[in-house]
């Protein structure tokens, strides 16, 4: 099995945006200037908005957006007035930060990398990292958190969003348990061919343990944290929570 799969899933991405992903569709002007009037709201898990309190003063404020391209979360934090760099794999969601930062005027600093490799960036670089759902791509998350605390300032937030490792136990349909855990398709052919076959791209389970309990043990205080559901299907109609959101401060 393919252990460069990072690559596989930069492509799926890709081609997600191109069928109209509903997480590759960049913000529109109007969005953009409510924003800049002090009306915005962002999300880092699918349906409930971060609390603004989470947030530092961003005026001013050095931001990361960490495998949060496509242009819907950076142009507000721009529009509020903070200096924002977006790194990505995905060829197709930087093209659609570079859409928006043109058609609203701004610049933005936009870094196509891979986030199980070192982050390039300095020690202490950002005063907030902006981390929606995405390490489930990514086969260890626990380098992930050390990274991001090594290019926080003391003070730093991270904000996380990540998947419930049940979620990926049960079938398409939401209705009938299918995969036992750690759901790993590196390590299980058969899980392997059916992620290329249906364009899933290359997922991985991720426990409690190593989403909020890796974050503390890279460093941070967890000082936030809160549930989400899937948009729809079974498991949203019985208000199953599959996502979280943590803040954590270095």
């Amino acid at each position: 099995m393919n252990r460069e799969y990072t690559k596989i899933n930069s492509k799926t991405v890709d081609e997600w945006v191109k069928d109209g992903w509903e997480w590759g569709r960049p913000i529109d002007h109007s969005t953009f200037s409510r924003a800049q009037l002090g009306q915005w709201d962002v999300l880092l898990t699918p349906t409930r908005p971060v609390p603004h309190e989470w947030f530092c003063d961003l005026k001013g404020a050095e931001l990361l957006g960490l495998a949060s391209g496509g242009g819907q979360q950076m142009p507000i934090f721009t529009a509020l007035g903070a200096r924002c760099t977006v790194l990505d794999y995905s060829k197709a969601q930087l093209s659609n930060e570079e859409e928006v930062a043109k058609r609203e005027g701004y610049t933005i600093k936009i870094v196509e990398a891979d986030m199980t490799k070192p982050l390039p960036f300095p020690d202490a670089a950002f005063d907030l990292i902006f981390h929606p759902v995405s390490n489930c791509y990514v086969e260890k998350v626990e380098p992930i958190w050390r990274e991001c605390w090594r290019i926080l300032k003391p003070g730093g937030i991270l904000l996380a969003g990540f998947s419930a490792d049940i979620v990926y136990a049960f079938d398409d349909s939401e209705t009938r348990l299918q995969n036992r855990l750690p759901y790993n398709p590196l390590k299980d052919k058969k899980l392997y061919a059916l992620a290329i076959q249906n364009h899933w791209g290359i997922q991985f389970s991720h426990s409690l343990e190593e989403q909020i309990d890796g974050q503390i043990k890279a460093g941070f205080r967890l000082t936030g944290l809160y549930q989400d559901t899937t948009a729809s299907g079974p498991l949203h109609d019985y208000n199953i929570p599959v996502f979280y959101a943590t803040r954590a401060v270095k």
